[in-house]
C-alpha cells in the first residue's frame, strides 16, 4: 500500500490491465532515468497500443506517448476504485512556484481511432464559459511558459486559477491534457510545441503546420505557404513600432484592430503556455511584439500581452519568448520593456498570476537584479552616514510593485530587524556576484529609444 492508502502498488501480470490513472515507472526520452508517471491516455493504431504519459513532479511539457517498452510494470499503482474522478488519479503541482495543492484528474476522452482533440470543442466549451460568467458580472480577459511554461509561466507562480479567461488551469477541459500539434514551422525554425492549443481539428493531425513568421497564420503545407507568402506583403507584425535600437523593435498591436493577428498570437502562443488562452477575445488587450530584424524582416523573438484597463495594475497578462530564442537575455528583455512602460506610466506594475515556471524564473531573476542595481548604486545623504531608502522609493523608482519588492528582498536574505528597526545587509559577495550577472547582460532596453504615449483607455471611445 501507499502512505496514503488511496492507490494499490502491485506487479502488473499485463500491460492490458493497465488503465488510465495508474502510475508506473516510466522511461524518460533521451536517458535512462524512470521517474514515476501517470497514464493519461490509452491508443491503439495497427494494433500498437501507445500511452500517453505526465512525468510526476515534472512539467507538463514533457509529457509524451510511449510505447510497452518504456513501462516499468513491476510496480504499478492503480487508481482508486470509488469512481471514475478518483481513479483517474491525481495531478501533480509544478516544482516552481506550484505549492502543494494538487489537483484532481477529470476522466480521459474515450479511446480508440475515433477519439480526437478537436479545437472547436473547446473553444465552444469556453465560449459557453464567458457567457456564465458575464452573467455573474466577471470580466473576461484574453490570454504566455515555460513553459516556459507554466509558463513567467509563465511566466504564466501561483498554483490557483482566477476567475478571468486568460488565466484558466488546464485541469478545465478534458481535453486540453495531451498536446495535439506535432510540429510547426516558424520562419527558419522548426519547433515541437510543449502543450495544447486549439488550432482548428483538420490542421491538427498534420505532421507539420507551416506558420507565416510575419503575420501568423497557418498553413496546411509548405506549398500553401509559399502561395500565403507571394501575397503576404507583411514583413513586420501590424501596429505601431514603438522601440527600436540595433537589430531590436518592439510593435503595438491593439487587440481590437488587428483581431486576425492577435488570436493568431493567441493560438501560437498557447502551444507554449500551460494556461489556457482564450484566443477570440482579443479586444481589452494591447500585444507588444519583440522583433530581430535582418533583411528578410523583423522576425518574431517574443510578446506580452496586456490589459488596457487593469484594476489590479497588473502590467502583463502573458509573456511568452519563443523557444529558439530562450536562454539568450531576451525574457529578461521583455520584462524590462514591460516595467519601462509603466514608468512611462507612472505606475508600479506586476504581471498577472499564475506564472508558469519559466516565468516565474525570468521574473525572479530580473528583481533581483534591478533591486540590487539600484541599493548597490543609492548614495548616501552625508559623508559618513550610510545610504538611507524606503521600500516606496524602491517601488517608485523601478515600477516594481511593492509586494514583489518585499518577497525579493526576503529571498535574498537581505533583510533584518535591528535595534527597532527593518535594515538592508548587503554582503561584498553578494554585490559581487550581482556584478558578475549584470556583466553577462549583454542587451538592455534603452528608454531614449522609447516612442511611445500612453493613453487612457477608462475612455471607451479610443477602444
Amino acid at each position: 500500500m501507499t502512505e496514503d492508502g488511496d492507490e494499490r502498488e502491485t506487479i502488473c501480470d499485463s500491460v492490458a490491465s493497465l488503465t488510465e490513472g495508474c502510475r508506473l515507472p516510466v522511461r524518460m526520452q533521451g536517458g535512462d532515468d524512470w521517474p514515476l508517471a501517470e497514464i493519461i491516455s490509452v491508443r491503439e493504431v495497427r494494433g500498437l497500443k501507445s500511452y500517453y504519459v505526465h512525468y510526476v513532479d515534472f512539467n507538463k511539457r514533457l509529457d509524451e506517448w510511449v510505447t510497452e517498452e518504456r513501462l516499468d510494470t513491476r510496480k504499478v499503482q492503480f487508481p482508486r476504485r470509488d469512481g471514475p474522478a478518483q481513479a483517474a488519479g491525481t495531478g501533480t503541482p509544478k516544482k516552481l512556484g506550484g505549492g502543494n495543492n494538487s489537483v484532481s484528474r477529470p476522466a480521459s476522452p474515450p479511446a480508440g481511432p475515433e477519439m480526437q482533440l478537436n479545437g472547436s470543442a473547446v473553444l465552444a466549451a469556453a465560449l459557453q464559459k464567458k457567457i456564465s460568467r458575464k452573467r455573474k458580472g466577471i470580466s473576461l480577459e484574453s490570454e504566455d511558459s515555460q513553459d516556459a511554461s507554466a509558463p513567467v509561466t509563465s511566466v504564466s507562480g501561483a498554483t490557483c486559477p482566477r476567475s478571468t479567461g486568460s488565466m484558466v488551469a488546464h485541469h478545465d477541459d478534458v481535453v486540453t491534457r495531451m498536446k495535439n500539434v506535432e510540429m510547426i514551422e516558424l520562419g527558419r525554425h522548426r519547433i515541437r510545441p510543449w502543450y495544447f492549443s486549439p488550432y482548428p481539428q483538420e490542421m491538427v493531425h498534420l505532421p507539420c503546420i507551416y506558420i507565416c513568421e510575419f503575420c501568423l497564420k497557418y498553413r496546411k503545407s509548405r506549398k500553401c505557404l509559399e502561395r500565403h507568402l507571394a501575397k503576404c506583403n507583411l514583413r513586420h507584425p501590424p501596429g505601431n513600432e514603438i522601440y527600436r535600437k540595433g537589430r531590436i523593435s518592439f510593435f503595438e498591436i491593439d487587440g481590437r484592430k488587428n483581431k486576425a493577428y492577435a488570436q493568431n498570437l493567441c493560438l501560437l502562443a498557447k502551444l507554449f503556455l500551460d494556461h489556457k488562452t482564450l484566443y477570440y477575445d482579443t479586444d481589452p488587450f494591447l500585444f507588444y511584439v519583440m522583433t530581430d530584424f535582418d533583411a528578410r524582416g523583423f522576425h518574431i523573438v517574443g510578446y506580452f500581452s496586456k490589459e488596457k484597463e487593469s484594476t489590479e495594475d497588473y502590467n502583463v497578462a502573458c509573456i511568452l519568448t519563443m523557444p529558439p530564442y530562450q536562454r539568450k537575455g531576451y525574457g529578461k528583455l521583455l520584462i524590462e520593456f514591460s516595467y519601462e512602460l509603466s514608468k512611462f506610466e507612472g505606475k508600479t506594475g506586476s504581471p498577472e498570476k499564475p506564472l508558469s515556471d519559466l516565468g516565474l524564473l525570468s521574473y525572479r531573476s530580473y528583481w533581483a537584479q534591478t533591486i540590487l542595481d539600484f541599493l548597490v548604486n543609492v548614495k548616501p545623504v552625508g559623508d559618513n552616514e550610510k545610504p538611507q531608502i524606503t521600500i516606496n522609493e524602491i517601488c517608485e523608482l523601478t515600477s516594481i510593485k511593492k509586494e514583489d519588492v518585499i518577497s525579493t528582498l526576503q529571498n535574498l536574505n537581505l533583510i533584518n530587524y535591528y535595534k527597532g528597526q527593518y535594515i538592508i545587509t548587503l554582503s561584498e559577495d553578494t554585490v559581487a556576484s550581482h556584478q558578475r550577472a549584470m556583466e553577462r547582460r549583454k542587451i538592455r532596453i534603452d528608454p531614449k529609444c522609447l516612442h511611445w504615449t500612453p493613453k487612457d483607455w477608462s475612455k471607451r471611445a479610443k477602444w
